[in-house]
């Protein structure tokens, strides 16, 4: 039996789109000689479709578009994802579609509602399984967290199961795909049932979805290894109780995250109409990071960068900012801020007279210049893209609508040390950034000789004890106990605390680690708990 894998990347709330998206697959399926295709969870409305869940008439939009689809879909069985009301209830179903109908559905039971995902807010549990024949062979329905748990597996082998598929849209981290081995491995021992796993590619607002689907046959070994990021229509064998496919070689951490970010800036841009993009190119090592992630995800064409220096900027951030420029080919703008920052700062001596200049004549030079680049946004209609990265947005080294204004923060969840990675990453595979803009010590650039060090611990303590504290939930005086100076950790863990006014009107951007600042990151603004 040849089985077909729809490894799709579908547009939230688009069903007429998505609908045609799997007819075209599984027409493609039906020349690949396979007899049954697999797509993944919700694929029919999109993941995660949030609070239209709750819109009836959203929830009626996507059972007609389910009835269009089971009538269209010929020659082929499909399985798909969709929501599902029954009995006055919502639920997290995957039909069966064969012969021009839906021949069965089965209704999610383990329902997750930690970090990102929010599912007891729109849906109840089903209990039951569901296990169908297919040229010989009884086949298991789970959807994604149901793999999780031992029981919905077990009751799938229980009622026959020879094969269990699962459509699944499970968020990316860099670390996620390991995880989801260790899971499925698990419950193969337990069960002894090979489980095919078909999963979304592609963004969705700060989500991602690595693809990577995959197969694990009885024995733990991988049968089937999809790409990543890719939408791509994988085919396997399922023969003498072992599926057997291509497998793909996964690529190094730094390969996929930086494929991820360029995967998140295209889909949210081209998924949301933007014609291009805007941002600020200063000279340093994130926007640098930025342009090369712009320009891989859009080309050229729509990349525009704007180099904006006052009296503070170093003769050598403006010509590294030129090459950068002249190697990517890019629309280029300079646009010097002294003026503005001049005319500001006259407007206001009166107000500030006999106090000394501080961070506040800092965050002026910041506003004027994200004033600049929202003005050629609203000129030109191209997205502002954000260039701060999640250890400044950590400890609050940014400036509110300042260099924090625009609409989508790509690097809102690299650490400045996963920066610096990333950089060489780029440049192993074409140089594209100036050594110089990834040596010479970060800063801002805001005063005279100004450093980031100065203000903060050097990167790689300030990275790993923001990891420990907001990733791992590990208390102060946990990592204190693991080596870290009690002084940094105190100064770190209060900035990360009393900053949380400005993440919270931060733009979104992309989470590919597995804690970032944004849907799975809830506290309060105010409190007075500290940690200890």
């Amino acid at each position: 039996m040849k089985i077909a894998i729809a490894q799709l990347n579908p547009v939230l709330g688009d069903l007429a789109g998505n609908v045609e998206r799997i007819l075209q697959y599984a027409e493609n399926a039906k020349t690949a000689g396979t007899t049954l295709m697999v797509a993944p969870e919700l694929a029919l409305c999109g993941y995660p479709p949030e609070d239209l869940l709750f819109r009836r008439d959203f929830r009626l939009a996507c059972a007609a578009a389910l009835i269009d689809l089971a009538a269209r879909c010929e020659g082929i069985s499909l399985i798909v994802g969709h929501p599902q009301v029954k009995a006055g209830k919502l639920y997290n179903a995957a039909s069966l579609i064969e012969d021009g109908k839906v021949a069965g559905t089965y209704l999610k039971q383990r329902l997750p509602n930690y970090q990102v995902f929010d599912e007891k807010r729109y849906f109840d549990t089903g209990d039951q399984s569901f296990v169908f024949e297919h040229q010989g062979t009884k086949i298991g329905v789970l959807i994604c967290e149901d793999v999780w748990f031992a029981e919905p597996v077990a009751a799938a082998k229980a009622a026959g199961a020879e094969l269990i598929v699962v459509p699944n849209a499970s968020p990316y981290d860099m670390d996620k795909l390991e995880t989801r081995y260790d899971v499925v491995r698990a419950r193969v021992r337990e069960s002894g049932v090979p489980i095919l796993y078909a999963h979304w590619t592609g963004g969705q607002d700060e989500l991602l979805f690595d693809g990577a689907s995959f197969g694990i046959n009885a024995d733990g070994a991988v049968g089937y290894q999809e790409r990543e990021f890719e939408e791509v229509l994988g085919v396997v064998d399922f023969e003498d109780g072992a599926i057997r496919g291509l497998i793909h070689p996964l690529p190094t951490i730094e390969a996929s995250a930086y494929r991820a970010l360029v995967v998140a800036l295209r889909d949210y841009v081209n998924k949301n109409g933007f014609p291009g993009v805007l941002l600020g190119l200063s000279g340093g090592v994130d926007s640098a990071l930025t342009l090369a992630i712009a320009v891989d995800a859009l080309g050229r064409e729509r990349v525009h960068a704007v180099m904006m220096p006052s009296e503070f900027t170093a003769q050598i951030s403006l010509d590294d900012s030129r090459e950068m420029m002249q190697i990517q080919g890019i629309k280029y703008s300079e646009i010097a801020v002294t003026p503005m920052f001049e005319a500001f700062k006259a407007s206001l001596a009166h107000e500030f007279e006999g106090r000394k200049p501080d961070t506040t004549e800092e965050n002026i030079q910041a506003r004027v210049r994200g004033t600049l680049l929202m003005a050629l946004s609203n000129k030109f209609g191209a997205m502002v893209v954000t260039t701060g990265n999640k250890s400044e947005m950590a400890v609050g080294y940014s400036t509110l609508y300042g260099d924090m204004a625009g609409g989508y923060a790509i690097l809102k969840d690299v650490s400045k040390t996963l920066v610096y990675r990333l950089c060489h990453y780029r440049n192993s595979v074409s140089r594209v950034i100036p050594e110089r803009v990834i040596t010479r010590p970060p800063s801002a650039e805001l005063r005279p000789d100004q450093k980031d060090q100065d203000s903060l611990p050097p990167y790689d303590t300030l990275d790993q004890i923001v990891e420990l504290f907001m990733e791992q939930d590990r208390s102060p005086s946990e990592i204190i106990a693991v080596g870290f100076l009690e002084a940094d950790v105190t100064r770190v863990t209060r900035l990360l605390r009393i900053n949380e006014y400005k993440r919270r009107q931060s733009p979104i951007g992309a989470k590919i680690t597995r804690r970032g600042f944004g849907k799975d990151w809830r506290y309060p603004i105010t409190s007075k708990y500290v940690a200890k």
